[in-house]
């Protein structure tokens, strides 16, 4: 089974929800790093206490397991993908498929083993692990990582796809390009793409959603698709 056959279903939907109820899914008007006000924010960074990491977990593993990908190890960019790398470690060995993972710092350590990865020699095929993705710019960096000591970024694993068009520089200014920042790890990296849930997901929940509270996002985010959402 592909990544893009798990996409509108009940693991999508309990996943919105349950970022709902963290608070890590809230609505409103936020400026992205693109310089867009969206009517939405997922910050992972909230999933804060052991319950919620491990819940988080579960549904990493679960989309991961049913998606078919074959990998070796781990790997958790600093520094969100820090604790994702580890937790999902843990999971997945009680679900069966116990694999070594690794992680990175910011700065290389003078001292002690010294370098830049943590935990586990990066080898084999490589599965990186991530909240969402904006630009890609820490999933390059994670690559160019991973390819220097011989190992194969394989697949990204994250938990929301924005599906918006991703932005470039170019002759000084920002410009927004045809395809999202997915569409371009999947394409120009190479990686194979896993995600717990879409854009669409979410727009789905908010569709069939009985709380009257949120009812009048539902117009808000579907209008920032239509602007913004890759092809």
């Amino acid at each position: 089974m592909n990544d893009q056959e798990l996409t509108n279903d009940s693991l999508a939907q309990n996943f919105v929800q349950f970022a709902l109820d963290c608070g890590v899914l809230k609505f409103g008007e936020f400026k992205t790093k693109a310089g867009r006000l969206s009517p939405y924010f997922f910050n992972a960074g909230l999933f804060n206490d052991g319950a919620k990491l491990g819940q988080l977990a579960k549904f990493y593993a679960k989309r991961i397991l049913s998606s078919g990908l074959e990998f070796d190890m781990l790997f958790g960019p600093a520094y969100k993908g820090i604790p994702l790398g580890a937790a999902l470690s843990v999971e997945l060995a009680a679900l069966g498929k116990n694999v070594p993972f690794a992680y990175n710092r910011k700065e290389a350590k003078d001292h002690g083993e010294g370098g830049t990865i943590v935990g586990a020699e990066l080898r084999g095929r490589v599965l990186i692990v991530d909240d969402v993705i904006s630009a890609g710019t820490a999933v390059r960096e994670s690559v160019a990582l991973i390819k220097a000591v011989g190992a194969v970024p394989y697949a990204l694993a994250i938990a929301l796809d924005r599906q918006e068009r991703a932005t470039h520089l170019h002759n000084g200014e920002i410009e927004d390009t045809p395809y999202s920042a997915i569409d371009y790890i999947r394409q120009e990296v190479g990686l194979k793409v896993c995600t717990v849930a879409l854009l669409e997901d979410l727009l789905k929940y908010l569709e069939n959603t009985k709380d009257s509270a949120l009812a009048p996002h539902l117009k808000r985010v579907q209008d920032y698709r239509a602007q913004y959402g890759a092809r």
